[in-house]
């Protein structure tokens, strides 16, 4: 987060009621959902790979990976292509959304660290609450959204399609 009172910007997105906010400097596009390619034995929440310029990008469905009930792609589904720095490099990976708002700038003074108690949400997911417009906005931690299971599928998986 910066300081000085300066206000940090997040792209905004919804999952079931709640609205969620990556920072903008980790997205690096947003595109309507589309098929995927089935990774085999992955988890349900990994439910594929999508072609993103010739890059084979792994996408992981957020609703799945927050435990709640998977639904019917709609008109506003989308998926955030973002990237995620590792130790060793930067991985390329979608979210799925449910919707995704607006790029909209919090106020670090006015984030508050997770809440001890009172969320349905894994609090190891999130490096803060903020407010927005009267309403909450969790902010993912992204390193820590995705278990180091996940990590190391995703980063074993190609990163280039090949034209066969």
């Amino acid at each position: 987060m910066q300081g000085n009172g300066e206000e940090t910007q997040f792209v905004t997105l919804g999952i079931d009621h709640e609205v969620f906010a990556v920072p903008v400097n980790s997205v690096l596009e947003i595109l309507d959902m589309r098929p995927t390619f089935r990774i085999p034995d992955a988890p349900p929440h990994v439910v594929g790979l999508i072609d993103v310029r010739g890059r084979a990008v792994p996408v992981i469905d957020l609703r799945l990976k927050l435990r709640l009930q998977a639904i019917p792609v709609t008109d506003n589904t989308r998926i955030l292509v973002l990237e995620l720095p590792l130790p060793d490099r930067t991985l390329t990976i979608g979210l799925i959304a449910d919707r995704v708002f607006e790029v909209a700038g919090l106020d670090p003074q006015s984030i508050a660290p997770p809440p001890d108690i009172g969320t349905t949400w894994r609090t190891d997911y999130i490096s803060g609450v903020g407010r927005r417009n009267d309403n909450f906005v969790v902010i993912f931690d992204l390193p820590s959204l995705l278990s180091n299971d996940d990590v190391v599928l995703l980063a074993t998986q190609p990163t280039e399609l090949s034209a066969a």
